[in-house]
């Protein structure tokens, strides 16, 4: 429960689907990065760091 999914108000439509699809993405990109941190470490990192993202986004390092 990376992203606090339970506490996600989408639940009608195709909403829920989209955004499962964005935060499987985002989980894998996460993964394939090398930096031996914890998933959630990852994440953090990535929220306060532009370069971070745009490493694990673009896979530059």
């Amino acid at each position: 429960m990376t992203f606090k999914e339970d506490d996600c108000r989408i639940r009608n439509g195709d909403g829920a689907e989209n955004v499962a699809v964005i935060r499987r993405f985002a989980l894998n990109l996460t993964k394939l990065h090398p930096q031996k941190n914890s998933m959630r470490g990852k994440l953090k990192q990535a929220g306060w760091s532009d370069k971070f993202r745009s490493e694990l986004i673009f896979g530059q390092n």
